[in-house]
């Protein structure tokens, strides 16, 4: 989503980019988009079983094939982006550590001393440290997993240092995101990292930006029910008449797949397709771009910042999203930090307020099984599209 109208008369940011700073993929896709007065009125036939949402063990089943067969997007690399910095994280569930080691390179481990199993960081902040001391018996490790130090060497016969390095999982960076197989043992799978998807992330210059600001959100719903809002823009003049609602046009999206990636862009309510050839304008003003990034993570792009959210399933009933605010850089004058400030507040706002709350209201009324299935409209057509991603990667 995009802040209002209201807050788009700050000053120029950085973060201004023009249509030919975007990927040659970008371009094309926005060239596709029609004036909204030529825009079909698409229909099809598409319905999903209730159950899907609200069964333990299609939860489960999603849970070996999906988020541990293969590797999922785990964090934003700008949390970490300097080297010598480390972070816990525990949304999903599993005790992690993210470190970025002072050679630069990117590891998630297991959050367990290799002594007795204690959290080395309790704090899911990231902090600036050559090393990682665990508070029990003050096992000390390097950013890189090595275990350097142990109290009282001369008490333990026989230890080798080299034998009791943190766990590490398998982790890479890709376009600004930090993708990890969260099963060690399964072979290593990163094939939703396709060229293109990179390409297109780093035409907005995601590895590069700042966290301006990051919330967790705690949500009495299905995964997948917290995901659907941001395939569709079927609710957004509905569901968000009172906020951002206005913003945007009730057409459909021009859709591409990258790999298992749905891309979908968009004009704002007042595009015309000349609107491109404006030199030296802000594309985020004139079109929307949205990115759903198999399976669990959505960027967005707005104006003045971009929106990154990574959905961790936690039950069939509950999911906890992890959202960041990126902006080109720390606000260095008044105008630019009130400008920040009020577009995340609005932006919590339409995510938490409504999206998020249309989620469990919807998991709610799924749960008492009054419906045996939910029916889609042709503005819903990417649901469509990433279920059928979502379930090739299913037995």
């Amino acid at each position: 989503m995009n802040a209002p109208a209201a807050l788009e008369a700050g000053p120029a940011m950085p973060l201004v980019q023009t249509f030919d700073m975007l990927s040659e993929s970008q371009r094309a896709a926005m060239k596709r988009i029609v004036a909204h007065d030529a825009a079909p009125a698409p229909q099809i036939e598409f319905t999903t079983p209730a159950s899907m949402f609200t069964c333990p063990e299609r939860f489960a089943l999603e849970q070996q094939h999906l988020f541990r067969a293969r590797a999922v997007p785990l964090a934003v690399s700008a949390l970490v982006a300097e080297p010598g910095t480390a972070m816990g994280h525990d949304a999903l569930g599993i005790p992690l550590i993210i470190s970025r080691d002072k050679q630069g390179e990117i590891h998630v481990f297991l959050n367990a001393c290799q002594h007795k199993g204690a959290k080395l960081l309790e704090s899911c902040d990231p902090v600036k440290s050559a090393r990682m001391t665990c508070p029990y018996h003050a096992w000390t490790f390097g950013l890189d997993g090595k275990l350097i130090a142990v109290a009282r060497p001369e008490t333990f016969a026989n230890l080798d240092k080299s034998s009791r390095n943190l766990a590490e999982l398998p982790a890479r960076e890709h376009g600004g995101i930090i993708w990890v197989m969260l099963d060690r043992t399964a072979e290593p799978d990163f094939s939703p990292l396709v060229p293109d998807l990179a390409s297109d992330l780093e035409a907005l210059d995601l590895p590069r930006l700042h966290v301006y600001g990051r919330k967790r959100f705690e949500i009495a719903a299905n995964w997948k029910l917290v995901l659907e809002p941001f395939l569709e823009g079927y609710h957004v003049q509905r569901l968000h008449a009172q906020t951002v609602g206005p913003m945007f046009a009730d057409v459909p999206n021009v859709v591409d797949l990258l790999g298992p990636t749905i891309r979908q862009i968009s004009g704002k309510a007042n595009f015309a397709p000349a609107d491109l050839d404006i030199e030296g304008e802000n594309i985020h003003k004139t079109v929307t771009t949205v990115y759903n990034m198999f399976p669990n993570c959505v960027v967005i792009t707005s104006p003045w910042y971009v929106s990154v959210m990574l959905l961790h399933p936690r039950a069939a009933d509950h999911t906890t999203v992890e959202y960041h605010m990126l902006t080109r850089a720390k606000p260095d004058n008044p105008k630019a930090e009130e400008l920040y400030a009020k577009s995340y507040a609005m932006i919590l706002n339409v995510f938490g307020n409504e999206d998020f709350r249309a989620a469990e209201i919807s998991h709610a009324g799924l749960s008492t099984g009054a419906l045996d299935t939910c029916v889609y409209s042709g503005l819903e057509a990417s649901i469509a599209t990433y279920y059928g991603v979502l379930d090739s990667y299913l037995p």
